[in-house]
C-alpha cells in the first residue's frame, strides 16, 4: 500500500476518533470522572496528530486533502466490485482491475475522494 495512503487513512481515522469524543456530551463527565481522561487534553492531542500527520503528506496529496475534509468527513473511501464507496458510482474498469492496487493514490472521478480498492 502507498505509504501516503496510509497516512490519509490514519488521518481519517483520528478525525473520526475526534468528532466522536467531542460529541460525547453526558459521557464527558463519566470519562473526566471515572477514567480521569481530560476530554480537552485529548481533542488537543488528536488535533495535533492530525496536524503532524498532515505535514508529512506532499504538497499537492495535503492540499487534496484539505479540500476534501472540509466538504466530506470520509475523504478516503473502498471501491467494491468496481464501485466507489463515498458517491457510488461506478469507477472506471481499467481503474478497478488495476494490478497495482493501491500502490499509487487514486481519486473519484466523480467525487473526487481518495479511492482504497479492496476487492
Amino acid at each position: 500500500m502507498h505509504p501516503h495512503l496510509e497516512t490519509l487513512l490514519e488521518i481519517q481515522d483520528l478525525t473520526t476518533q475526534r468528532r466522536d469524543l467531542a460529541e460525547a456530551g453526558a459521557d464527558r463527565d463519566v470519562q473526566e470522572s471515572v477514567f480521569g481522561l481530560s476530554v480537552e487534553e485529548a481533542l488537543g492531542q488528536i488535533d495535533e496528530k492530525i496536524k503532524e500527520m498532515a505535514e508529512s503528506l506532499p504538497p499537492q496529496v495535503r492540499n487534496r486533502y484539505q479540500r476534501l475534509s472540509t466538504r466530506n468527513p470520509r475523504f478516503v473511501v473502498s471501491v467494491i466490485r468496481g464501485t466507489c464507496y463515498g458517491c457510488f458510482v461506478q469507477v472506471p474498469t481499467a481503474l478497478a482491475s488495476d494490478a497495482d492496487r493501491n500502490e499509487e493514490i487514486r481519486s473519484c472521478q466523480n467525487c473526487g475522494r481518495f479511492l482504497y480498492l479492496i476487492d
